[in-house]
């Protein structure tokens, strides 16, 4: 595998790839970086595709800016990040985090969308009211760890806490959403933890929480906006979290979709299940037509 930075939107990101030819942008979730994605790069690439695993705007490597982590600031980069790898256009995969970006970008950058893969997250319609305002009403008593995280400081304090982002990490990893917690070794969760250990290094990860109810209005112009390129849902059966069940309903919104379902598999989708989840990938992108 190589590595490398590319300058887009005024920051570097990092970013590890392998192969040659057309173009598939791998996006990671929360708190993760372009190592979950370790497991598809070498097969992607053995099968003719130029495989790119980015350390999102904020994580890893990548720039750590004090900026605003909104869904059009964090699609600007990555449209940007495309055209510095000498590419038209890609196919977005993104996993939790990476989703919620990839589905939008699709409606915002056509031109550079070659296709979708969303793992675990589904294209979600529009609430009527800001998703923050929304989850605040529904568990108003013990609000949930989205609505925890707005209070600027309050989390970062929470994750200071004893060993720090190491016992966050593990509790994370090794928690009810993952359902083949023997893939999260020590040796795995020491690369998460490296990465999130520094001082500051979760606040940026957090601000794409802290953004959500911005996003829900950065976005009102692309409600009703189809997508039209062939696209990819890939479902998980024990995913408390993202559920296979939110994924219905999304053929309104993306007419050309194939869905897959992973059994015995949580939250971690590319890590619980690389095999099956390389495999589904790999028939979706061997049906479309290459592009540059």
């Amino acid at each position: 595998m190589r590595d490398g930075y590319a300058t887009t939107n005024g920051i570097r990101m990092y970013y590890v790839e392998e192969g040659h030819g057309p173009l598939v942008l791998l996006c990671h979730g929360f708190p993760e970086t372009w190592f979950s994605y370790r497991h598809q790069i070498e097969p992607l690439a053995r099968a003719g595709f130029r495989a790119v695993a980015v350390d999102l705007p904020g994580y890893g490597r990548s720039d750590k800016p004090d900026a605003t982590y909104d869904v059009e600031w964090l699609n600007a980069c990555l449209a940007g990040l495309i055209g510095a790898l000498g590419h038209e256009r890609a196919v977005m995969v993104g996993h939790d985090w990476g989703g919620l970006l990839v589905w939008p970008f699709a409606r915002r950058y056509r031109e550079r969308t070659a296709g979708v893969v969303g793992i675990n997250t589904p294209d979600l319609p529009r609430p009527a009211v800001p998703p923050i305002r929304l989850l605040r009403d529904l568990s108003p008593d013990e609000p949930i760890y989205m609505v925890q995280f707005q209070d600027r400081g309050v989390a970062e304090w929470v994750f200071s806490w004893g060993r720090g982002a190491d016992d966050f990490l593990e509790m994370i990893f090794r928690s009810v959403a993952t359902v083949r917690l023997e893939v999260f070794t020590d040796e795995v969760l020491e690369v998460y933890k490296e990465a999130f250990r520094p001082a500051g290094a979760l606040t940026p990860p957090i601000e794409y929480y802290r953004n959500m109810d911005r996003n829900w209005e950065l976005t009102a112009d692309l409600d009703g906006t189809p997508i039209t390129v062939p696209c990819l849902m890939i479902s998980a059966t024990g995913d408390p979290v993202l559920t296979p069940a939110m994924a219905d309903g999304m053929e309104e919104r993306v007419p050309d979709l194939e869905k897959v379902l992973i059994d015995d598999c949580g939250h971690w989708t590319q890590q619980e299940q690389p095999e099956a989840t390389t495999a589904a990938i790999l028939s979706y992108l061997r049906r479309l037509d290459p592009w540059p």
